[in-house]
């Protein structure tokens, strides 16, 4: 009999064993573990403050609990709150981005690859780098209006120089014995230009949009703040005005996910563009 229950507990144990050993057990406690390492503390945070102010550590008036926040944010984009600011913002920064795009990526191209043109520029674009865009904004205003063009301009202002210097320093970092080969193998300036300088370029260009798009949304926030009746950045202090904090938070949370998207597609554009630099590295 005691070998019987010793057998049966060998066995449970195999079968334990086993268990934990099958190959879609492995995997998902893999996944687990990647998953907490990374959101763990964003979970434990979140957790915090949904029970902070149940649990009366919080004043609920000045910090909601979260699940109010996240009913805001939902009732916000869907009856209608949001839905017509995120378009009016969204159409904000993204002309200022793409006007900052469409300058920064080919101007700094020729910086990088023409010294005799970074010479002349740098002087004057490294004083206008250092000056605030805020601290300029009045003066925006005072030269175009209190319309829409300050407040892009102001948000163009601030994302040009990410994608400027990123992209000189991309080129700059462009390895010579690369351009060299080409050249050896007959390929004219143009042909270097764009299949050797652009390319090994790209990844250093993308660490300067990716900078221009988050400098993008907090320019335009504080744009909407100090001139606009309409925007997120509005929502915000209109709801602070009106002391709808789950409102105002809500606001804050749904910029905080316009920049997480913006990242996002700009990563995943990235990882398609720059296959060989995974490769390389």
């Amino acid at each position: 009999m005691a070998l019987d229950t010793e057998q049966q507990i060998a066995l449970q144990s195999y079968n334990i064993t086993s268990f934990w050993r099958q190959k879609p057990v492995r995997e998902a406690l893999v996944f687990l573990r990647n998953f907490l390492s990374r959101y763990g503390l964003l979970i434990v945070f979140a957790l915090f403050w949904e029970i902070a102010p149940s649990l009366g550590w919080t004043n609920p008036a000045v910090l909601p609990p979260l699940g109010a926040i996240l009913r805001a944010l939902w009732n916000g984009v869907t009856v209608g709150t949001f839905s017509g600011d995120i378009l009016i913002s969204l159409q904000r920064a993204g002309t200022a981005f793409g006007a900052a795009v469409g300058v920064g990526i080919p101007l700094g191209l020729f910086m990088g690859h023409i010294r005799i043109i970074e010479r002349s520029l740098d002087p004057i674009l490294q004083l206008f780098r250092q000056t605030s865009a805020l601290a300029l904004y009045p003066v925006f205003i005072l030269l175009l209006g209190l319309g829409e063009t300050s407040k892009i301009f102001v948000i163009f202002w601030a994302t040009l120089f990410p994608i400027l210097l990123a992209t000189i320093g991309g080129v700059k970092q462009v390895d010579p014995k690369l351009i060299e080969m080409a050249r050896v193998y007959g390929a004219k300036p143009l042909t270097v230009f764009r299949r050797v300088v652009l390319p090994a370029a790209l990844p250093q260009i993308f660490v300067g949009l990716r900078l221009s798009a988050t400098t993008a949304l907090l320019l335009l926030i504080a744009a909407e703040m100090i001139g606009a009746n309409s925007g997120i950045g509005f929502q915000v202090m209109n709801a602070q005005y009106n002391f709808q904090i789950p409102l105002m938070f809500a606001a804050i949370l749904l910029l905080a996910l316009l920049g997480l998207s913006a990242n996002f597609i700009l990563e995943t554009l990235q990882a398609r563009l720059c296959r060989w630099s995974k490769v390389k590295n």
